[in-house]
């Protein structure tokens, strides 16, 4: 098995991504699995995990019918997931939806764009809270985004609290590379989170963080994060994503993904089987 954990394709259309308003020109549209497809085939992937980028029922909606129509689609695909959003603020709501089939269907995870909520502390909110311990009791997972420098600061007290949830952090917590003071910073919370047994991470979102821009330093930069992760938390708690299409080149999947493929695939044959699949499988309940 061999798992793409974190995938994104979204539809303007259905639903509005206000954030797209501030992202690269080529982001601004749809993105749809058959411009994806070929990419994943190629590097053996038949698992996906897709991942939520809008706070919208109706992004959730979309991905879920995608999950039903990818495997008929592309038989070496053999299942999808989705991590879905959730109205954590609403524990009320959170608990009508986790009790609907219909709602859950292919739901493997959740996740809220705390990154772009202007509450920085939105996760620490007791009625957020109240959700969580919810998520813990279904066995659903939450992932957290994008979260250096200020949710990253608090995510290890957040999984303390909540010992029953898994929490999952998306792109290594988006590691500043290029910016020797700030990654320094970067390794000491990574750490102190990976304390917390109950976190894992995800090797994603690499070939984007940071103010590097020399490509070779990058790839020094990425190798680098890679390992500080593979010390803090062992490879049974990394999950491998492409971040797809978010890449330096948008929609490519080489640009995206490859260079953490290729470092990852310097470590023990066990340590991939973890990283590029068994993480996943174990995190999502084999859902995915």
């Amino acid at each position: 098995m061999r798992c793409d954990a974190h995938l994104h394709l979204w539809d303007p259309e259905r639903s509005p991504y206000a954030w797209l308003a501030g992202a690269p020109q080529p982001l601004r549209r749809a993105f749809r699995p058959e411009e994806v497809l070929e990419a994943l085939g190629a590097r053996g992937i038949d698992r996906l995990v897709l991942v939520q980028a809008d706070d919208t029922r109706e992004d959730t909606t979309l991905m879920q019918e995608l999950a039903r129509e990818i495997p008929r689609r592309a038989p070496g695909i053999g299942a999808v997931g989705v991590v879905a959003w959730l109205p954590l603020a609403r524990p009320d709501l959170v608990g009508e939806l986790l009790s609907d089939t219909e709602a859950m269907e292919h739901v493997v995870g959740v996740r809220h764009l705390t990154h772009d909520d202007p509450d920085p502390f939105f996760l620490r909110r007791d009625e957020v809270g109240r959700s969580l311990a919810q998520l813990a009791e279904a066995g659903l997972p939450l992932d957290v985004p994008d979260a250096f420098p200020a949710q990253l600061a608090y995510l290890p007290e957040l999984a303390a609290e909540h010992p029953r949830l898994t929490i999952v952090l998306d792109h290594l917590g988006k590691p500043p590379l290029g910016d020797a003071a700030a990654l320094r910073t970067w390794r000491e919370m990574l750490s102190r989170l990976a304390a917390q047994p109950n976190a894992v991470a995800k090797c994603s979102g690499l070939a984007t963080s940071g103010p590097e821009t020399d490509p070779a330093a990058r790839a020094e930069g990425i190798a680098a994060a890679l390992e500080h992760a593979r010390r803090c938390f062992g490879a049974e708690r990394l999950q491998f994503g492409s971040d797809w299409p978010i890449a330096p080149a948008v929609g490519d999947y080489a640009s995206a993904a490859d260079q953490v493929l290729a470092h990852l695939g310097t470590w023990s044959e066990a340590e991939q089987g973890a990283v590029l699949g068994g993480t996943a499988d174990r995190v999502y309940r084999g859902r995915a």
